[in-house]
């Protein structure tokens, strides 16, 4: 009788836990899909810029370097984003996609404010048209971010909070980082006046 009862304690303690590595995995899971979403949104705007800064090109033929700076810029927000694309729970590489980003916003604050100087280039149909794209593709990214930090949170909520954090800890689960651009980097999509 003694061999039954523990024999059904054990397996009630491994159908335990197997329970929790289940819903750690899914909730990993989630976050990493939950990034996927940004992955998309981020490639969508930095497959916007190319166009942006070559139809600027030919109004702002004096700004070579505004323009080097924001193709640049992009190119190592593109590499960041990879690297996080590939393993979206690597916290460095989050940093450095954090970091890549705010050198791209820094560029594309100056490219705009050369803009202002040019009003044939404002007239341009074809740039406030991808204006008008890079300004709805910012806010995709923004609601993607916040679903990212929230299937983060969860994910990381799960596997601190007890008894999640045993067998978090005894499978290796990582804590995952969320994505928050410092204050100097959040900024509003772009604005471009027409007028």
């Amino acid at each position: 009788m003694a061999f039954f009862v523990v024999l059904i304690i054990i397996i009630a303690l491994a159908v335990w836990v197997v329970g929790l590595y289940n819903g750690l995995v899914t909730s990993r899971n989630g976050f990493r899909n939950a990034f996927a979403q940004i992955d998309v949104q981020l490639t969508r705007r930095n497959d916007l810029i190319p166009n942006l800064v070559e139809t600027a090109k030919g109004y702002l033929k004096h700004e070579r370097e505004t323009l080097e700076a924001v193709i640049a810029a992009r190119n190592t927000a593109v590499a960041g984003l990879k690297a996080v694309a590939a393993d979206p729970g690597n916290a460095g590489a989050i940093t450095q996609l954090v970091g890549a980003e705010q050198g791209l916003s820094g560029a594309m604050g100056r490219l705009f404010a050369v803009m202002e100087s040019y009003p044939d280039l404002k007239a341009s149909a074809n740039m406030m048209q991808l204006s008008e794209e890079l300004t709805s593709t910012e806010n995709r990214v923004a609601f993607a971010r916040q679903a990212f930090n929230d299937a983060v949170l969860h994910y990381n909520n799960s596997r601190e909070v007890f008894p999640g954090s045993l067998v978090a800890g005894w499978f290796s689960f990582q804590p995952a980082k969320m994505l928050e651009l410092p204050d100097a980097v959040k900024r509003e999509a772009p604005k471009v006046s027409f007028s």
